[in-house]
């Protein structure tokens, strides 16, 4: 694709003006240094997602013989599940920079033309929720990624010329929840592409453990069991119940998270054993008491809790589907017979009989 000259001035990206002085910066400060003391900087560090792992491993160490930058890759799944820390070990590991940003953050093509003509050799650009990349961006990255060089046109009407503009090699990593809504242009211009899946309770378990320990907050292998088991699969929500549950040790405790103390902090803020917290279970219930288990549709379920669609499918979805509660059928969502017998209810003889 080309570039029209006017479109590419003043090509670095320019910083947003506040519109509200009174956001507390903070807030937004702690949150960022949290995130960031947590985040494992080695493949020994991470926890799970073994079989990626060891398949980067791989990668990495004969990129590093060939000395030549990694293929581009894209990592998908539910959020939260440590794609963005996975780039950030890659980059560790091949000893390169990383620049990140994400897709809506690139709305005209200057703001990409100036991140891809400022990277060096080798360094990493991590684009997240990459599937929302609008048209003109994606166009601007297909030959970015595939033969490095930027086509660019200067000049109006007859005095038109087309200028090549080479970049340095460089490895794209992708980050998105919803795979299936990248064009099959871009996907294919990947070189790897995984999945990441969802974490065990023991591997929750090493991940609690972990933060626990760099927060310097007292906890033995039940306590953290019990949280690993209430978050989801998710290590993202298990490293905030280990800062939860701590603040409710250190007010009603002695400050050491016990079994028993998780389990009550736990119930106090409303996350059940399965990890369901209260919309996970408005939504549930309401299939049940209003349409008979189901099926119904998505939208008619999120008009009838005052959620968002998109919320319900990226945020809450996810986990009841892995976790067998709900199921998705062309006709809609249905409860499974375990949710219902989760939530105290007797699973009607009609559902019964078509499980034999």
């Amino acid at each position: 694709m080309s570039i029209i000259s006017d479109d590419i001035e003043n090509i670095t990206p320019k910083r947003k003006q506040v519109k509200n002085p009174m956001t507390k910066a903070e807030t937004l400060e702690t949150d960022r240094n949290f995130e960031d003391s947590i985040r494992p900087k080695t493949f020994e560090e991470y926890t799970g997602q073994s079989a990626l792992k060891e398949t980067l491993k791989i990668t990495i160490e004969a990129a590093k013989k060939r000395n030549k930058p990694l293929d581009h890759l894209l990592f998908y799944g539910p959020p939260g599940l440590g794609k963005t820390t996975l780039a950030g070990v890659i980059a560790g590991q091949m000893g390169v920079e990383m620049k990140i940003t994400s897709a809506p953050a690139l709305e005209r093509p200057r703001d990409i033309i100036g991140i891809l003509m400022s990277l060096k050799g080798g360094e990493i650009l991590f684009i997240d929720e990459i599937h929302r990349l609008n048209r003109v961006t994606e166009e601007i990255l297909y030959p970015a990624m595939e033969d490095f060089y930027l086509d660019m046109t200067t000049g109006k009407a007859q005095t038109v010329k087309t200028l090549r503009v080479p970049l340095p090699k460089f490895t794209l990593i992708g980050a998105t929840t919803k795979a299936g809504e990248l064009s099959g242009p871009l996907r294919d211009r990947f070189g790897i592409i995984h999945r990441l899946e969802f974490y065990t309770d023991e591997e929750l378990a090493k991940v609690v453990t972990r933060t626990a320990e760099i927060l310097e907050i007292n906890i033995d292998k039940e306590g953290a069991m019990e949280i690993a088991r209430r978050s989801r699969g998710t290590p993202r929500i298990a490293n905030r119940l280990v800062k939860r549950v701590s603040d409710y040790a250190i007010v009603k405790y002695d400050g050491k998270i016990t079994k028993d103390v998780a389990k009550n902090s736990l119930d106090i803020l409303n996350i059940d054993a399965y990890g369901l917290d209260s919309t996970d279970r408005t939504l549930l219930k309401l299939i049940i008491d209003k349409y008979e288990g189901g099926p119904v549709g998505i939208e008619t379920i999120a008009a009838a809790i005052g959620e968002d669609v998109r919320t319900l499918e990226d945020v809450c979805e996810p986990y009841l589907l892995q976790a067998g509660l709900l199921q998705r059928t062309p006709r809609g969502r249905k409860v499974s017979p375990e949710a219902y017998r989760h939530l105290g209810y007797k699973v009607p003889m009609s559902i019964q009989q078509n499980l034999f």
